[in-house]
């Protein structure tokens, strides 16, 4: 009988807990891994979610029912099961968390081997339908189980992006780590940097006492901007649920918003691997592509999305990806996104360049404002872009048909896409150091699509 299964999206397995998520599930989705994938050894980690045990014994049983050795990382972020299925070349790795969701919904982000991604196109459907049709054929001999910790050769690894750390200053940095999985990692990486750490929301606790994990709310910043104020610190991170993205304010408490981050790394990484690439999303462009071009690269674009970029980086060979959303992706964390690697290249940069964090933007965000990514819930998403489409259609522009809509008009641009997870447009405007244009074809665009 076919069992209905409503958690798997477009990039991960995502739901709530019991409803839609359960250990029942959890096992068929083991198994079906296992008979799609047909690995050998399989990483597991989770995070600190209520649920996450026995969704791991569950799904471990899966695995191992399948004849499959499971390794378990424990309590981890996402880029730990990424670390060792690309560090240990791995035929796969699964990680338990629902990130930045609420505390009663739980998930599993899946990889295949050396951690390459597996989505919607490239086997989530297929490990969906299996684990509904829950048909698995009996094996000899069942998989075993064993510890691993990778932590050490991890931090080694992290560690590694600081390459003039005789340069790094004593920077007091705020920690907001909202009570998911970062604040045992940033305990072991303060052992080794001059850095003072002001830790918030530091233990791990499933229950998020504090809200929710997902510094991109505006409601969830103030207590890591509250603490930048009161300790007069020189930077601030916060992280999601799983941290495989961290979000960063500058010593004034300012929001920094991910594009500018981007540019940023992306000449940091140059600076390492001269004449390289460097790929990023549609959404938010110039600046990047200004700086990357001024630090000697080149610039690919790729759809949004991780599967779509570390595709395109394989694909190019590119050092670095980077989307605006604080996915930052690197060639050498096996083309995987990192929520550490971010600030710790940032601090090289601050203390190297003698620079704050406002310093090294400021410029940036008033030569290229822009809006800020805006959600629109719509009826018919394709109607509406079709219809901001043929509203500008005969103004002189250039238009890029990559992922929803970019259109250039010289002195500002915009893009238009489908979200790839929900009901809902996303729009994102930017100028050439014009913010009142910015704001009025932001509101001009608004208009139409409200319409």
């Amino acid at each position: 009988m076919n069992k209905k299964i409503t958690c798997f999206q477009a990039y991960d397995a995502r739901g709530k807990v019991p409803s839609e998520l359960n250990t029942d599930i959890a096992y068929r989705v083991g198994r079906a891994y296992a008979a799609f994938i047909k690995p050998k050894q399989v990483a597991i980690g989770r995070d600190a979610r209520l649920t996450s045990d026995e969704l791991f014994e569950a799904l471990s049983n899966g695995l191992r029912d399948s004849g499959v050795d499971v390794l378990d990382l424990g309590l981890c972020g996402t880029e730990a099961v990424y670390f060792a299925a690309f560090h240990l070349q791995l035929d796969g790795g699964i990680m338990i968390t629902a990130s930045h969701n609420p505390a009663d919904y739980n998930g599993f982000k899946f990889v295949k081997h050396a951690a390459r991604p597996i989505s919607a196109d490239s086997g989530l459907v297929d490990i969906c339908r299996l684990a509904e049709d829950d048909s698995f054929s009996p094996i000899s001999t069942r998989g075993g189980i064993s510890k691993l910790d990778l932590r050490t050769e991890y931090i080694e690894h992290l560690l590694g992006y600081q390459s003039d750390k005789h340069k790094l200053k004593p920077l007091k940095i705020v920690a907001n780590s909202g009570n998911g999985v970062s604040g045992p990692i940033i305990d072991l990486l303060e052992k080794h940097l001059p850095f003072e750490f002001i830790k918030v929301q530091h233990e791990p606790d499933g229950t998020f006492p504090n809200g929710v994990p997902n510094p991109l709310l505006p409601e969830r910043r103030s207590v890591t901007i509250n603490a930048i104020r009161e300790h007069k610190a020189d930077l601030g991170i916060a992280w999601d649920g799983d941290f495989d993205r961290c979000f960063l304010f500058d010593g004034n408490g300012r929001f920094i918003e991910g594009y500018y981050i981007v540019g940023l790394l992306g000449a940091a990484l140059l600076e390492k691997n001269p004449n390289n690439i460097v790929v990023h999303d549609p959404r938010l462009t110039w600046n990047t592509i200004e700086l990357v071009n001024e630090a000697g690269g080149q610039t690919v674009q790729s759809k949004s999305g991780h599967a779509f970029i570390k595709e395109t980086m394989r694909e190019v060979n590119a050092a670095y990806g980077g989307e605006m959303s604080a996915h930052h992706y690197f060639r050498d964390f096996g083309y995987c996104d990192s929520g550490m690697i971010p600030w710790l290249l940032l601090t090289q940069m601050m203390c190297s360049q003698n620079k704050t964090l406002a310093e090294l933007v400021d410029e940036r965000i008033e030569k290229f404002p822009v809006s800020g990514e805006i959600n629109i819930k719509v009826a018919n998403t394709e109607i509406v872009i079709a219809e901001v489409k043929a509203h500008f259609e005969n103004i002189q522009h250039e238009l890029d048909e990559m992922d929803g809509i970019s259109m250039d008009f010289n002195a500002w641009r915009f893009n238009l896409r489908s979200s790839n997870t929900e009901p809902l447009l996303r729009l994102n405007v930017e100028s050439r150091g014009d913010e009142l244009l910015m704001i009025q074809k932001r509101d001009e665009l608004l208009e139409i699509i409200n319409r």
